[in-house]
């Protein structure tokens, strides 16, 4: 089942503040990325990002989904409504991803 393009709105206004968020489709889906980091995505209009050890920390009971077979586990986002959480998720992530390979 694809995502909406209604979800993406949502998800997209609710980081309207940061200004480097970007999304890109990707076969029904969405690719979510922060200051040119892949932070996660949009599966099924479900939030989810990478795993990480400080995410971990802050969200020890967020259950982690699978978005696609074969695909490794990702974290949950199960309240994606509360901004300042996500806002913290996101600069989790940023500070624990590695810039992506130049090509």
């Amino acid at each position: 089942m694809a995502s909406s393009k209604g979800y993406l709105e949502f998800i997209s206004e609710q980081l309207s503040d940061l200004e480097e968020f970007t999304y890109r489709p990707m076969m029904g889906e969405y690719i979510l990325y922060y200051r040119g980091k892949v932070i996660g995505g949009i599966y099924d209009d479900r939030l989810l990002v990478k795993p990480t050890r400080s995410l971990a920390s802050i969200l020890p009971s967020a259950p982690l989904a699978i978005p696609y077979p074969g695909a490794k586990e990702m974290i949950l986002i199960e309240d994606p409504e509360d901004r300042e959480l996500l806002h913290r998720v996101v600069a989790l992530l940023y500070e624990e991803l590695p810039m992506p390979k130049k090509k």
